[in-house]
C-alpha cells in the first residue's frame, strides 16, 4: 500500500510540475507580444520571430551543456556531469535533484523553461538594432555558460546555496542574470538612431501597439503562476504552492497600481506603459521572496518595486542607456530589490518551512541573511556583467553586433527577413511615403535624405 501511495504522490507531483512548466513555457508568448508592441511597426515581426529563435537556441543549448553545468554533480562553482542529457537514465549525474520526488525529465523541462525566460530578458535589450546572428551566438553562450553557472551557485549545490541565499524562484538567478546581460549588450550596441538629440536629451520612441503590449503582460502575469507556485514542486506538501500564489498575485496588483499612481503624480497623466512595467517589476521582485514573507510584506514589496521601476527607468534613459523593453529596470533593479527584501522580511515560520536561510532583519534575524542576499546580488551582477561584456565585445570585433544605419532605418523586418510583419499596412504606408514632397523628405528623414530613409521614417 505504501508503494502505491508513493506512486500516486509521484504522479501528482509530475502532473503539477508539467502544468507549471507549460505556464512558464507559455511566457514566451507574453514576451513576444510585450516586445513587439514596444517597438516600431517596421521591427515588430523581427522582434516577435526573434523570441521563437531564442527559444529554440535555449532548448538545444540547455540540453547539450546547460542542464549539466547548472545541476550536475561538481564543485561549488559548476556542475561537471550530465552533459548531452539522456533522460531518466542520467539520474546518477544529478544528485541534487534525485530526492525531490519528480522525474528527472520533468525537472529538465521545468528548468529549461526558466533558462529560456532568462535568455528572453537578456536579448530584449538588443531590440531594433542587433543582427539576427547575435541572438544565435550569444544566446547559445548565455544558456551554456552564464545562466547555468549562476543557477548552480544558488540551486545546484553551489557556494551561494551553501550560504543559505534565499531565491525561491529566481529574482536573482533568472531575472537579474538576464537583465545584467541585457545591460551589457545595450551599452555595447549604443542607442537607437535618433533616440537622443544633439543636446543629449532622450527622445520618446513609442511602441507601435500598446494593446498587444497589455496582452503580453497579462500572459506573463498568468505565466508567473507556474513560475513561482510551480517552484514548490510538490503540491501535496500542505498546499504551500497556494500561499506562494497568493503573495505573487498581491505583489503584482500592488506594483501596477503604485506605478500608475506615481506616474500620475510625476507626469500629471497616468501612464499605461509605466503601469505595465510596475506589474512586471513587482512580479520580478516577489519571485525570490514569495515563499518567505507575509502577505502584507508581499504588497509592500510589490508597491516598492512598481515605484522603483518607474524612477529607475527614467534614470537609466537619462544616463544614455537605450533599453527598449526596460529590462535593466524591470528585471534588474526590481530583481535586486526582490533579493534584498527577503533579508528584511523573511519570517521565522516560513524560513523553517522552506528550510533555506535565516529570518530577516525585521524579524529578529539580524544582518546575517541580509548580508548573504547582498553578497549574492553583487557576486551575480559582477560575474554576469563582466563575462557578458567580454563575450559581446569579442563578438563585436569578430562578427559585428549592430545592423548598418541603412538597415536600421529600413527596419529589421525588411533588412533581416525580406518582408514586413504587417505587409498590407506597410504597403499602404510605403505608397503614401513615395508621394511625399522633397520638403517632407527633409523633415521626416532625419537619419538621411534619400527615398529609403523618407519611407522608413513614415512607417515608424
Amino acid at each position: 500500500m505504501g508503494g502505491v501511495g508513493i506512486m500516486m504522490e509521484v504522479g501528482f507531483n509530475s502532473l503539477f510540475v508539467f502544468l507549471a512548466a507549460m505556464l512558464v513555457f507559455f511566457m514566451q508568448a507574453g514576451f513576444a507580444l510585450l516586445e513587439a508592441g514596444n517597438v516600431r511597426m517596421k521591427n515588430a515581426g523581427h522582434v516577435a520571430g526573434k523570441t521563437m529563435l531564442t527559444l529554440g537556441v535555449a532548448i538545444l543549448s540547455w540540453w547539450a551543456f546547460g542542464f549539466g553545468f547548472a545541476f550536475g554533480d561538481g564543485n561549488r562553482l559548476l556542475g561537471m556531469t550530465g552533459y548531452l542529457f539522456g533522460g531518466e537514465g542520467d539520474i546518477g549525474s544529478f544528485r541534487v535533484l534525485s530526492d525531490i520526488g519528480v522525474p528527472l525529465n520533468l525537472m529538465f523541462l521545468f528548468q529549461m523553461a526558466f533558462a529560456a525566460v532568462s535568455l528572453a530578458i537578456a536579448c530584449g535589450g538588443m531590440a531594433e538594432r542587433a543582427r539576427l546572428s547575435v541572438y544565435i551566438v550569444f544566446g547559445a553562450l548565455f544558456t551554456i555558460i552564464i545562466y547555468p553557472m549562476v543557477t548552480h551557485w544558488v540551486w545546484g549545490g553551489g557556494w551561494l546555496g551553501s550560504l543559505g541565499m534565499q531565491d525561491y524562484a529566481g529574482s536573482t538567478v533568472v531575472h537579474l542574470t538576464g537583465a545584467t546581460a541585457a545591460l551589457a549588450a545595450t551599452i555595447l550596441l549604443k542607442p537607437r538612431l535618433s533616440k537622443y538629440g544633439q543636446d543629449g536629451k532622450p527622445k520618446s520612441i513609442p511602441g507601435h501597439n500598446q494593446v498587444i503590449t497589455v496582452l503580453g503582460v497579462i500572459i506573463l502575469w498568468i505565466g508567473w503562476f507556474g513560475f513561482n507556485p510551480g517552484s514548490a514542486l510538490t503540491p501535496l506538501n500542505d498546499g504551500f504552492f497556494g500561499y506562494v500564489l497568493l503573495t505573487t498575485n498581491l505583489a503584482a496588483a500592488a506594483g501596477g497600481i503604485a506605478a500608475l499612481l506615481i506616474s500620475w503624480i510625476v507626469r500629471g497623466k497616468s501612464d499605461i506603459p509605466s503601469m505595465l512595467n510596475g506589474v512586471l517589476g513587482a512580479l520580478v521582485a516577489i519571485t525570490g521572496s514569495c515563499a518567505f514573507v507575509d502577505t502584507w510584506a508581499s504588497i509592500l514589496i510589490g508597491a516598492v518595486a512598481g515605484m522603483i521601476t518607474f524612477f529607475a527607468g527614467r534614470w537609466i534613459e537619462r544616463a544614455g542607456i537605450d533599453d527598449p523593453i526596460a529590462a535593466a529596470s524591470v528585471h534588474g533593479i526590481a530583481g535586486v530589490w526582490g533579493a534584498i527584501s527577503t533579508g528584511l522580511f523573511a519570517t521565522p515560520k516560513l524560513v523553517e518551512s522552506t528550510g533555506v536561510g535565516q529570518a530577516g532583519l525585521f524579524y529578529g534575524g539580524g544582518l546575517g541573511q541580509l548580508g548573504v542576499q547582498i553578497l549574492g546580488v553583487v557576486g551575480t551582477f559582477a560575474f554576469v556583467f563582466i563575462l557578458s561584456l567580454s563575450i559581446l565585445w569579442a563578438m563585436k570585433k569578430l562578427m559585428g553586433l549592430r545592423v548598418t544605419q541603412e538597415e536600421e532605418v529600413m527596419g529589421l523586418d525588411l533588412s533581416e527577413h525580406g518582408s514586413y510583419g504587417y505587409p498590407e499596412h506597410m504597403k499602404w504606408r510605403m505608397k503614401a511615403a513615395g508621394s511625399s514632397s522633397m520638403k517632407d523628405k527633409e523633415n521626416e528623414g532625419h537619419e538621411g535624405h534619400d527615398l529609403l530613409v523618407t519611407r522608413s521614417a513614415a512607417v515608424e
